[in-house]
């Protein structure tokens, strides 16, 4: 009996879109949702983390949802009968509350930060310079097909978010910031 994890049909490098155009594996359409679903996954490792604030579980459980809203609304072409529905401005004006609330607890400085710390605090890291990297796609993409505003911002305020949330696992497990120190 065949599984149903597997389809062939990616065999010759193409996969389907949500309307059914088959594309090129390498297209920036799947670039930029390939990535959101690695952002995806950095988020998943985070939340299973004992070493981050409590309060911030949920926060990223609600950012996984919402990154598979976006990686949906990135596969869907203009064209299909079936449309997402538009990403509202609510869940950006969230995550900005959420990134405010965690800033306002943590302690002021005005020097670059290096990645590092804990070790969580590091994964947080990985996952923002991800979620820079699926901004970037996004923007590509953009050039060529139509992308909700509130995808980018939503995008953006997440990789901002994960560099606070860096600072506040490093100040939540007693670990100390490292600050770049210029060598030039």
């Amino acid at each position: 009996m065949k599984s149903n994890v597997y389809t062939r049909t990616g065999d010759n490098g193409t996969t389907s879109l949500v309307g059914g155009t088959r594309i090129a594996k390498n297209n920036i359409r799947l670039e930029a949702y390939g990535t959101v679903d690695e952002l995806n996954s950095w988020l998943g490792l985070l939340d299973s983390s004992t070493a981050i604030p409590p309060e911030q579980h949920q926060v990223l459980t609600n950012a996984m949802h919402r990154l598979f809203d976006i990686g949906s609304a990135l596969a869907t072409e203009a064209e299909s009968t079936w449309q997402p529905a538009p990403m509202p401005d609510s869940v950006v004006e969230h995550l900005e509350a959420t990134i405010d609330s965690l800033d306002a607890n943590l302690p002021r400085h005005n020097r670059f930060i290096l990645p590092g710390g804990h070790p969580d605090a590091a994964r947080a890291n990985i996952a923002r310079a991800v979620a820079r990297r699926a901004e970037r796609n996004i923007i590509s993409l953009a050039d060529t097909a139509p992308v909700q505003t509130n995808i980018l911002r939503y995008i953006n305020r997440l990789s901002d978010y994960l560099f606070v949330l860096s600072r506040a696992i490093n100040i939540y497990n007693n670990r100390h910031e490292i600050f770049w120190e210029k060598s030039c």
